[in-house]
């Protein structure tokens, strides 16, 4: 049977996809990642004037870096598909280059291009604000301090912590405990001086803000508020009953404004167990925002659901929230939506989010809440695509909450988040009481039945500070069932004789509840099927229409909602009562972890998997019966209720309610139903299915296909055009076509892309191992001669090298580059593919030879990539980026074994990449930066100061085109540092050693504490103040150098290449630092590190390298100011064996 055409939509390699030849979205080349970015420092002499220079080193082998991405593989086409338009070759992707606030910016840049610069750092470089003043109860993660002329000690930064204290990772070493405020019994309010009290209490924060108010502007253009309309809209939250007692979180309220008034960080993680308040919290401080004129906008997570909101979903949500704060934003969220169409999480953030904000041109930060991100799946991608965003914190700052300490969660990307973590404790005894007191108001109490002063205290010791406890113990008491007074229902709560405080203890209290309120086994049979319906529905449906869904009497199904209102946290928006809505809107998520936890004798255990079971099938039947009986209609029709529901969602219940096993998937009632639909109504189901997710488009109309597997692998390619937007239901509709046709391999391979398409987005490692588990079962289902087994085995070789790039396994790359050898094997010349498949497998080469230092693999990367130059034309539109490889690739072998043949071959190829981008091409920048660096190698070795001059006007160039916040402007910054750092020890021109402490300041200020390049930055710019001191005498120029080599060595571990270099450095410092003051413990530290130094014999010359002549000066200078003998007789045997070394190498 001939396939539906599956692989039309995918894109050839060609200039506009990333999917395209070229291996991996492309990253600028970063010569501070690699010790031979600094070859002054490891193989020359220091440009400040030393008492026994070193001689050169052997530069060891560069680093283990993250090489970029490999593309999303391209599936194999079908046996016999439709014509596939031809194969067009693809170009470099450029970076995305976000403007400053100021001037404008310039305009949007090309689609991405895939170059893979070998020398690239995949390490979220990102701009970090100063060094802030924290906020008790907080730990903060390090930042860097402020560019200052005058001299400052890291050592004098601090760390705030939560007690227990506890320091983070790169803390720095001292650090100042904070104490939390104690909290304070709510003050005699009422609910009526609730706005009075959000003035009184936050006064001053008010007074400093300046009320930026947009006002009711009009957007006079039509189409752009049409197109705004169109975004994704937040649920309506209007029936949560959180209720804020005044002054309850006063202290807390106070210390969230305090941070975002007068911190630097971009992201305020508030956490705590559930039930603790948070939401109740963040409410009352939106409000205090929004008065303020300071919310930039807000979501919360838990009302959304789990499965049809991914991150490309809640950010739009956010920009629609911020459009309808701020209507003046509305123009810039429309030009986002029209240049972010499948660009990645961070782009969209910069578009939706940031350059709206910045459009104001407003003196304060915006505020932007993201509640209950631990509620949301998706949350680490959107968490770590957040780090582009870290220099901007002077425009909008973020506030998370969730259960989870983000700092210490150890989610990916997290390190690189410029982020300040707040303990949200349970509330105190007294606060607890005003609570219940308040609460009991309202309860409708038999005569002289209201609890008194002991009961209300024995609650609150029940509670113990948790009050979702009491929020459902007081739903109980008010809510009319059974034939149970309150005052009943009371004293067996207050029977119990454990506190609360943890989720075994409040597990009970569901329990508890759910026995009395459903107390016969036939009661919870009923539940459990209404609730498993409601856990796994996806929009709100009348009551009718959801009774027909799951074959419940509406009667009964009104009752049980009316009984579970009893432990809703939140009741439906107004005007909805009669609907029944997602369970994940109503209740508390201590409940839905209770009702989903594993079974025991203690929980009311619902799965998940069997109720997308349930709610599928019954969709598949409505869609059965409804287009049966419109067989002999026309293709246009309406759809209403549970009608258009079961046409919408089927594709996903399904999915997440049935297994891919074939042997399994033909024993389902799902796979009966679905063969005993005609292919005529599958097809009209198919139409009016993308009539849904896409109301913009012309009406869809889906050309005749064989079968279902054909339809749903047609619908979910024409969803991935949307980039992303509508991947839910793209991998849904794939799902079910392999369990349709598990024997058709071009159905895997479209899975398989799905995923790779998604991990590319996201960086999840998850995507990436469904995707080569996808590929792996297509890859069986080809024979040995199958011609589209090529295409097939290089797409799991990229998925796999993907993967490795997450989880860092170095077999799954092997794997991947034996997949690939496979693939280019079966590609002989003049085959078409046969430049992609060469190209990519010489990037996994590199990246092996990165992680391994095996030099066969480099040379054989090196010999694939002279291959692809040969076979590409002038004018090939991947010539530029298998020059810039290829010179990428020589630099590596020359910093492997300075051969300088490798060097010259390396700068010719990257002139000739420079060539193909003229100004002002934005791609420039990658070739400028790659020459610069490889031209600084060259004058490190020949002393060529025409190779050095001109390294400095290409780093510069390549600087101007990377704006803040351009992930790799730090990269080239320290590049530019370095260079003119060089040029002064050539020239002494003062002048360009201020310029190069300059840069390297600003470097510095835009890398966070745990970026990789933040260590070098330290280093480098601790040796230039070095050299300020040399050439002025400036003392503060000399102890913040000190201070910054310090900071340098302590982020690098023992193990680390780097670290020789900055022991010698900071030994040398700290000599300069002796001469000036004669201090025994400054000689003791710097003696300290020679000898480390001397152990660590990295190139194996321990007798032949100046270290040994070092060492022997220092203890000799000890002698001088101790008169120890000790320290003379070590000094004299190492001269001994220095001379002996000598005398046996010259003989």
């Amino acid at each position: 049977m001939a396939a539906p055409a599956p692989y039309d939509d995918i894109p050839r390699p060609d200039a506009a996809h990333p999917e395209a030849g070229i291996p991996s979205s492309y990253s600028l080349n970063s010569r501070s990642t690699s010790p031979s970015c600094i070859d002054v420092i490891e193989g020359s002499t220091p440009s400040v004037p030393l008492r026994s220079p070193p001689p050169p080193r052997q530069p060891p082998p560069a680093p283990p870096r993250q090489p970029p991405p490999p593309p999303p593989p391209r599936p194999p086409s079908a046996r016999q598909p439709p014509p596939v338009p031809p194969r067009r070759p693809a170009s470099p992707r450029q970076p995305p280059a976000v403007p400053p606030r100021r001037p404008p910016p310039p305009p949007s840049p090309p689609p991405p291009s895939t170059i893979n610069t070998a020398r690239e750092h995949e390490d979220g470089r990102v701009q970090v604000p100063r060094t802030t003043t924290g906020i008790p109860n907080c730990q903060r993660r390090q930042n860097p301090s402020p560019p200052s002329d005058k001299a400052h000690s890291g050592a004098s930064r601090s760390s705030l912590t939560v007690e227990p204290l506890a320091r983070t990772q790169d803390s720095s070493p001292s650090s100042i405990p904070l104490h939390p405020p104690v909290q304070e019994a709510p003050s005699a309010t009422t609910p009526e001086t609730h706005t009075t009290q959000i003035a009184s209490q936050t006064q001053s924060f008010l007074n400093r803000a300046h009320h930026f108010n947009m006002g009711n502007l009009t957007i006079h253009n039509d189409s752009e508020q049409w197109r705004f309309n169109g975004l994704p809209k937040h649920p309506d939250m209007s029936g949560v009953q959180a209720e804020y007692l005044p002054d309850s979180r006063k202290p807390d309220v106070e210390e969230s404004l305090k941070w975002i008034s007068s911190s630097n960080d971009l992201v305020l993680c508030i956490h705590g167990p559930a039930g603790v308040g948070k939401t109740t919290l963040i409410r009352h401080l939106s409000k205090v925002l929004r008065s303020a004129g300071r919310l930039g906008a807000s979501v919360f997570l838990g009302a959304f659901p789990p499965d049809t909101s991914g991150p490309e979903t809640i950010i739009k949500t956010l920009a629609h929230e911020l459009g309808n704060i701020h209507p003046r934003a509305i123009p810039k969220i429309v030009e986002a939506m029209n240049q972010c169409h499948g660009t990645s999480l961070e782009n969209q953030l910069e578009a939706y989010i940031l350059k709206p904000l910045q459009s104001f041109d407003y003196p304060h930060p915006f505020v932007v809440i993201v509640d209950g991100i631990d509620e949301w799946p998706d949350h680490p991608p959107f968490i770590k695509a957040l780090a582009r965003l870290n220099s901007q914190s002077a425009v909008l700052k973020f506030i998370l909450t969730g259960r989870w300490d983000l700092l210490t969660a150890r989610l990916p990307g997290t390190e690189t988040i410029s982020m300040c973590s707040y303990l949200l404790r349970l509330v105190s005894h007294e606060v607890a009481k005003a609570y219940f007191n308040h609460q009991f108001i309202s309860i409708d109490w038999e005569s002289g039945r209201r609890p008194g002063v002991p009961e209300v205290d024995r609650l609150a010791e029940l509670s113990d500070g948790l009050l979702v406890w009491g929020a459902t113990v007081c739903s109980l008491l008010s809510h009319k069932f059974s034939d149970f007074a309150p005052h009943e229902i009371l004293s067996e709560i207050l029977a119990d004789k454990q506190k609360v405080g943890s989720a075994e203890q409040l597990a009970r209290l569901y329990h508890n509840a759910i026995n009395r309120l459903f107390p016969t086994v036939e009661d919870q049979k009923r539940l459990r099927n209404y609730l498993g319906a409601t856990f796994v529905l996806q929009e709100a449906l009348p009551v009718d229409d959801f009774c027909r869904l799951v074959q419940m009497p509406p009667r009964l199904a009104a009752r049980i909602q009316s009984t579970l209102s009893a432990i809703q946290t939140r009741l439906p928006p107004a005007g909805s009562e009669k609907m029944v809505h997602p369970a994940s809107t109503l209740f508390h998520k201590s409940f839905l972890d209770y009702v989903q936890a594993p079974p025991s004798e203690d929980t009311f255990t619902i799965s998940a998997f069997d109720s997308h079971a349930a709610v599928g099938l019954a969709c598949l039947n409505q869609i059965a019966s409804l287009l049966s009986a419109l067989s002999n209609q026309t293709n246009s029709f309406s759809l209403h209720g549970v009608q258009r529901y079961a046409v919408k969602f089927w594709p996903l219940h399904v999915f997440h309610g049935t297994r891919r096993s074939y042997d399994e998937w033909v024993k389902t009632p799902h796979c009966s139903v679905l063969n005993s639909i005609p292919i005529d109504a599958q097809q009209r189901w198919a139409t009016q299915f993308l009539s849904m997710l896409l109301p913009e488009a012309e009406r869809v109309v889906m050309e005749k296909q064989d079968d279902m597997a054909a339809i749903l692998t047609k619908i979910g390619n024409r969803l991935r055009r949307d980039g992303g937007e509508h991947w839910v239901f793209e991998v849904a509709c794939h799902e079910v076509a392999v369990r349709v046709s598990h024997c058709r391999y071009w159905a895997w391979g479209n899975l398989g892309v799905c995923y790779h398409n998604m991990g590319r987005r996201n960086g999840s490692s998850k995507m990436y191992e469904e995707a080569v588990l996808a590929w792996r079962c297509a890859l069986e289902l080809l024979a040995a001669s199958d011609p589209e087994r090529p295409q097939v085995l290089d797409a799991l070789g990229s998925s796999l090298w993907s993967l490795y790039r997450c989880n860092g396994d170095v077999d799954v790359l092997n794997e991947g580059i034996s997949r690939l050898r496979d693939a280019l094997a079966l590609l002989p010349a003049p085959h078409p593919d046969r430049v992609t498949s060469l190209i990519r497998l010489g990037g996994a080469l590199r990246t092996l030879y990165q992680h391994t230092d095996d030099l066969n693999a480099l040379n054989e990367g090196i010999k694939h990539l002279r291959d692809v130059v040969a076979l590409l034309p002038e004018s090939h539109p991947q010539r530029f980026g298998a020059l810039n490889n290829l010179g990428n690739a020589l630099s590596m072998l020359f910093y492997r074994n300075g051969g300088i043949q490798a060097l010259n071959e390396s700068i010719v190829h990257t002139r000739d990449a420079l060539a193909l981008r003229p100004a002002p091409h934005l791609e420039r920048s990658v070739p400028l930066v790659n020459l610069g660096g490889s031209l600084q190698d060259l004058f490190d070795h020949s002393g060529d100061m025409n190779a050095l001059n001109e390294a400095i006007l290409h780093t510069r160039a390549a600087t101007a085109l990377q704006p803040v916040p351009h992930p790799e402007r730090p990269s080239s910054l320290i590049n530019l540092g370095i260079a003119l750092r060089k040029l002064y020890g050539c020239n002494r021109n003062l002048d360009t050693l201020k310029e190069s402490i300059l840069h390297l300041r600003d470097a510095l200020a835009l890398l966070p504490a745990a970026h990789p390049n933040r260590p070098l930055a330290l280093r480098d710019l601790g040796i230039a103040l070095h050299a300020l001191y040399g050439s002025n005498g400036d003392l503060d120029a000399l102890h913040e150098g000190i201070s910054h080599q310090r900071d340098a060595l302590t982020l690098w571990p023992a193990s680390h290449q780097e670290r020789p270099v900055s022991l010698d450095h900071l030994a040398i410092a700290l000599l300069s630092q002796v001469k000036r003051n004669g201090d025994i413990e400054t000689l003791d530290e710097a003696i300290r590190l020679r000898r480390e130094l001397l152990n660590m014999d990295p190139y194996g010359h321990r007798y032949g390298t100046y270290n040994v002549k070092s060492l022997a000066n220092l203890l000799e200078i000890r002698v001088v100011l101790t008169r120890d003998e000790a320290d003379r007789d070590e000094s004299q045997a190492l001269r001994r064996q220095l001379d002996e070394y000598k005398s046996g190498k010259s003989s």
